[in-house]
């Protein structure tokens, strides 16, 4: 059954074409159908007003009845009218009027078998051959009747040649409409011709390419723009993979690295080791000691690894109420007792204007993850400063603006996103007054395995990972931690964690 149905084209610039032309084929073939009924009427009623205005003479209905003079009379009617008259009884008498070569209607020979109505026309069959007849019944003196008829020759005629006219008139037509409609067809999908040819150099490999059709009064311009973005997204999430996949590829170079010293450290101490008839006993202990320290640098390194591993898959943070003034003067207690070389203090954030007060600041969080933010802060300072450099720790409240904290701005690095502005902040600042970074270093100081001095020890300078899961935790918690810095000017580390509100809940997205 499938078979037999016509086959609809998959394209749409044809289907459109097929569709325009069939429903301007049907406008026009229902105009012109109209257009001949309306003129078969019209002609219709003209032959009917024509039989209605004649009247045949009352003479000739005596003259039927006496039957004086039987047969036809030519040349008494004008045109091409005939007369058939029937009696009283309604019997069609032997007499007509009119003569012509042509033949007459068919018509019955009483009243009752014509099948006509008093003044109504009708239609009938010619006596031989296909013409046709326009009869009318009308009443006569002494109950008498007559038909009136007229040929329907000059109508048939008429209304074949306006048939045939139209037929060519719509074979015409609907050339000119398919030629039309294929040029306006062509013209209105252009913007999608020229979006397809665009869309293949895309996919070639010319990814900034860009549809040019974009004009949102157009249902085309409109796709356009959401192709647009889609593409830009597209390309976006593109590039976050490729500069993923790099991060990646850095990352398990840098920790291969990383885990290669140690582990070749601890093969050659080990290998030493094993020739105890030709090595002291000194020697023996310092490369057990040697190996010792090399495995627990890397079990540090390793710890620090899958530590970052879970921040990054599905952290799991506690949530209790967290003082953050009692946490930083326990961390910078236990700064104290590492040394001396860096002196250490522990005051309040100032505010804009430059006061400020210690007291008691509380955030919701994990309070183990944030002590170890500060004291990996405190351990950097120790490091990577020179000793006798004075360090400062402040504690503080404050709402996340551009002349506070929270926010990206000049001189301020971050490897999270922005917190809203305005929201209430609470802060714990670790600043020192050592020689700072440079902006480049600063623009990676988040980043895994970066050292700001490439040839620092490892032994001194720590993995790189430190601030990486330091800043991995503030997210974690809802916040961010920054940097501030400048060469010659220090370097002033912020932890950014969203207040605790009176009810007890935290105002931040903590997850």
């Amino acid at each position: 059954m499938s078979r037999l149905l016509p086959r609809i084209p998959r394209s749409l610039r044809r289907r459109l074409i097929l569709g325009a032309a069939l429903l301007a084929t049907v406008a026009v073939a229902v105009s012109q159908l109209i257009g001949f009924v309306v003129l078969r009427s019209w002609l219709l009623d003209r032959v009917d007003q024509q039989l209605a205005d004649f009247h045949p003479p009352g003479p000739a209905y005596f003259d039927a009845l006496k039957k004086s003079i039987p047969g036809e009379r030519p040349g008494v009617l004008p045109s091409d009218f005939r007369v058939y008259f029937y009696d009283v009884s309604g019997r069609r008498t032997d007499m007509s009027l009119g003569a012509d070569d042509k033949p007459g209607p068919r018509i019955g020979d009483s009243v009752a078998r014509l099948g006509l109505h008093d003044g109504r026309p009708g239609t009938v069959g010619s006596i031989s051959g296909d013409g046709r007849w326009r009869v009318l019944l009308s009443s006569g003196p002494g109950g008498m009747h007559a038909v009136v008829a007229l040929p329907l020759d000059t109508v048939d005629a008429t209304m074949s040649k306006i048939l045939w006219l139209n037929v060519g008139l719509l074979v015409v037509t609907v050339a000119a409409l398919l030629a039309l409609v294929r040029w306006v067809v062509r013209l209105g999908l252009l913007p999608l011709t020229r979006m397809e040819h665009t869309a293949e150099r895309i996919g070639a490999g010319q990814l900034d390419l860009r549809l040019p059709d974009t004009d949102a009064r157009t249902e085309i311009g409109r796709l356009g723009r959401v192709l647009n973005s889609m593409l830009e997204r597209l390309q976006q999430a593109l590039r976050e993979r490729e500069a993923s996949e790099a991060r990646m590829r850095r990352f398990v170079a840098d920790a291969g690295h990383e885990l290669r010293t140690p582990l070749t450290a601890i093969q050659g101490y080990a290998q030493l080791a094993l020739r105890r008839e030709r090595l002291p006993v000194y020697e023996q202990s310092e490369a057990h000691q040697l190996i010792a320290q090399n495995a627990e640098r890397m079990g540090l390194l390793v710890d620090d690894l899958q530590l970052l591993a879970q921040l990054d898959r599905e952290p799991s943070y506690e949530r209790d109420p967290v003082d953050l003034l009692s946490l930083a003067a326990d961390a910078v207690r236990t700064a104290a007792l590492h040394g001396t070389s860096h002196p250490v203090d522990l005051g309040p954030l100032s505010d804009p204007e430059g006061n400020g007060e210690l007291d008691v600041v509380e955030a919701v969080g994990d309070p183990h993850r944030l002590r170890q933010i500060v004291d990996n802060l405190l351990s950097n300072t120790r490091v990577h400063t020179p000793a006798g450099t004075a360090v400062h720790v402040r504690v503080g409240e404050t709402r996340v603006g551009a002349d506070t904290c929270g926010t990206d701005r000049p001189g301020v690095m971050s490897a999270s996103p922005p917190l809203p502005d305005g929201m209430p902040a609470s802060v714990v600042e670790v600043a020192d007054e050592g020689p700072g970074l440079t902006a480049k270093d600063a623009l990676h100081a988040f980043e895994r395995f970066y050292r700001a001095d490439p040839s620092r020890s490892r032994a001194h300078g720590g993995s790189g990972l430190g601030l990486s899961i330091a800043a991995a935790i503030a997210e974690g918690h809802g916040g961010r931690l920054e940097l501030d810095t400048a060469p010659g000017k220090g370097c002033t580390f912020r932890l950014v964690l969203p207040a605790r509100p009176p009810d007890g809940r935290s105002s931040g997205a903590f997850r």
